[in-house]
């Protein structure tokens, strides 16, 4: 018998004995008397025994069959594997048309010896920033590198941005590693569905980070990166994050991928980047679809691009190049060949605007006419990185940033007059193009000036 029952027998027998009210005793044991005559029936038919529930020790009508439950830790050890409770109880509803609880699957794994792989942390008291009240207002934006093909392909950086209102993730895509690309697909995918966001919340990653050490006069403002760049020319506010803790709703995001969109991909035989990209937008959206709360505005804040605005001259890596005397440009190890300009007119020794796209093609500019276009390699992928190896993704062009002038204790200002290096900084210097830009391009890359 329980404690409670104990005391039930002690209180009856003493209403049996005359010495406790049948009210009194009600309020003893905070009971109706309807209920107390209830007990004192089966306590006279059958003493204390008459006290105990009759279904105690016998199974549940409720109880899942044993066919199933034994069902449900197999899919658990073999099909699914390392998955959560919560996830798990979603698959099997999904895949193998089995409704199950979470917490009578958590009491069926435990009782089966299988833990969570997830354990909960004790909660810590923190501070939590309020969300913005617009979806549109603030995305926040992270590359997390991980195992996500465990084993069966390479390692790949997951890069995304997330809604700070609402939680949706508009965008996402697999990369060999994070860079200034990546968030130029994050950005077009967001701005070509939704609109302009307000601004971005992202950390310190090269991709953002200015081009040159420092300004190059007190008070003066320090060069933009390529995506710095296309944020000004598109009007999107940039804020720098100080922590990992500061942007902790993209943190979390990667913690609920890494532990969901795992096993997705598992289960799809995902083995590569290509079919990685392609099964994320289905995802994608069933996550939104699960997790996405409403925003405290009904009424969003993205905005539309702005007239006169084209992505594909701003979503783009530029750089500003001379003109050779074949009125040829190189870059990234190729040759763009210009043609003759109005009249017959040449470009040589003129700077020029040079696009490189996203799938690889270069586009040269005089301001706004184009002047020739070089198709996309077979291989676009190869290309970005041969652009990344030999030129300084961070040079923009002379319009969008300010010119690089060398510390007085460069290297350059110890050069001989009348040396060829001394001829090098003059020109360099005399066509605005940075230090980071000569070393792309000079002899010693295998290029021309």
């Amino acid at each position: 018998m329980t404690a409670r029952e104990q005391r039930r027998a002690w209180v009856l027998t003493r209403v049996l004995k005359a010495e406790l009210t049948m009210a009194e005793a009600a309020e003893v044991l905070g009971l109706s008397e309807r209920q107390l005559w209830r007990l004192r029936g089966a306590f006279e038919r059958a003493g204390p025994a008459g006290l105990i529930h009759g279904n105690r020790g016998r199974p549940s009508d409720r109880r899942l069959d044993g066919t199933l439950r034994a069902r449900v830790v197999e899919l658990r050890r073999t099909t699914y594997g390392e998955v959560n409770d919560t996830h798990l109880a979603e698959l099997l509803a999904e895949r193998e048309g089995i409704t199950i609880s979470r917490p009578s699957l958590a009491r069926i794994l435990r009782a089966a010896g299988i833990a969570s792989p997830r354990r909960r942390r004790p909660p810590r008291h923190r501070s939590r920033r309020e969300r913005m009240g617009a979806a549109g207002l603030l995305l926040q934006l992270d590359g997390s590198r991980h195992d996500w093909l465990e084993g069966r392909g390479p390692w790949l950086t997951l890069v995304g941005a997330i809604d700070d209102a609402t939680g949706i993730v508009p965008a996402a895509t697999f990369r060999d590693q994070e860079d200034a690309a990546a968030y130029f697909e994050i950005l077009r995918s967001t701005i070509s569905r939704h609109g302009l966001p307000g601004a971005l919340y992202h950390d310190r990653h090269s991709a953002f980070a200015p081009t040159s050490p420092g300004p190059a006069e007190p008070g003066a403002p320090a060069e933009l990166s390529q995506v710095g760049r296309a944020l000004v020319e598109l009007g999107i506010g940039s804020i720098v994050a100080r922590s990992p803790q500061a942007k902790g709703r993209i943190e979390r995001l990667w913690g609920t991928f890494q532990d969901r969109l795992v096993v997705e991909l598992r289960l799809a035989g995902v083995a590569d980047r290509a079919a990685a990209n392609a099964f994320l937008p289905a995802f994608l959206e069933r996550f939104n679809t699960r997790f996405a709360v409403p925003a405290t505005d009904p009424l969003p804040a993205w905005q539309p691009v702005p007239s006169g605005v084209r992505l594909d001259r701003v979503l783009v890596f530029k750089y500003r190049c001379k003109v050779a005397h074949d009125h040829t440009i190189r870059l990234a190890g190729r040759i763009l060949q210009l043609p003759p300009g109005r009249g017959g007119r040449g470009y040589a020794g003129r700077l020029v605007e040079v696009h490189l796209r996203l799938d690889g093609s270069l586009v040269a500019f005089d301001g706004e006419r184009e002047l020739a276009i070089l198709p996309a390699p077979a291989d676009p992928v190869a290309l970005r990185a041969e652009q990344r190896r030999r030129v300084d993704p961070g040079i923009v062009p002379a319009a969008a940033t300010l010119a690089w002038t060398p510390p007085a204790d460069h290297p350059w200002r110890r050069v001989r007059k009348g040396t060829k290096l001394y001829d090098q900084r003059l020109t360099v210097r005399r066509l605005g193009i940075a230090s980071a830009e000569l070393r792309g391009f000079g002899p010693e890359a295998g290029g021309s000036l």
